[in-house]
């Protein structure tokens, strides 16, 4: 009788361990099972952050190196020297009478379209500009400067640059009436700040066959790069 209840306890003992261990395992399993699912989650979610085939984030990357999107512009990283060149321009003083040659001459004599051809060049080693019309007094009148022309061509308040050796042009426009006129070979030249205001004024004398001119009226075109009445 002992016998038989020793070992019906061990039976149940042993029975006992074997659903512990077999617990243990089924745990484990899903430990793991869990994990991989887990897994296969995450890297499902990393292929769909990717468009699902990983072409996102090397669309993103080409896009920042072809040039469309996020690559810096030509302009900005110094690739032309456009802005630079404007810059400089920006960057000059006004020109000043002592550092330009001022020369003269007497165009169409006595005929239509008389005046005075008047050519400032930069003489000195750096860019400077002019604006405006200069300051003209005809021989030795006193008085105030001859007007702008009424018939001259707009954009006078701009600041032409002149390079070292660069030249601008402008014009006396001479209008003689034959009776009670005045006469002269030499004026004076003045140039004019962005105020509108001259500076000192220099004698310029006349070249050519012949300097002496006549005018009863008289007025001054804008400096320009070209010559006025070529015809």
């Amino acid at each position: 009788m002992r016998t038989s209840r020793i070992r019906t306890a061990t039976l149940a003992a042993v029975t006992a361990a074997l659903a512990l261990g077999l617990t243990a395992c089924g745990g484990a399993d899903g430990d793991s099972k869990a994990a991989d699912s887990q897994r296969a989650a995450g890297t499902g979610q990393s292929r769909s952050a990717s468009n699902g085939d990983g072409k996102g984030g090397a669309e993103q990357v080409n896009s920042g190196s072809d040039g469309k999107e996020g690559a810096p512009s030509t302009a900005a990283a110094g690739g032309t020297n456009k802005g630079a060149a404007k810059g400089a321009t920006a960057g000059a003083q006004q020109c000043r009478g002592d550092q330009m040659l001022l020369t003269a001459v007497h165009r169409f004599a006595g005929q239509q379209g008389d005046h005075l051809l008047v050519t400032a060049s930069n003489k000195g080693t750096k860019p400077c500009w002019v604006t405006s019309y200069p300051a003209v007094k005809l021989g030795d009148v006193d008085g105030t400067a001859l007007p702008h022309s009424k018939k001259d061509n707009p954009g006078g308040a701009q600041h032409l640059t002149l390079q070292p050796g660069g030249t601008a042009y402008s014009a006396v426009n001479l209008f003689d009436y034959g009776s009670k006129h005045h006469t002269a070979e030499s004026f004076a030249l003045a140039l004019r700040g962005a105020d509108g205001h001259h500076g000192p004024f220099y004698s310029v004398a006349l070249k050519g066959d012949k300097p002496q001119f006549s005018w009863n009226e008289a007025d001054v075109l804008n400096w320009n790069t070209k010559k006025p009445y070529v015809f």
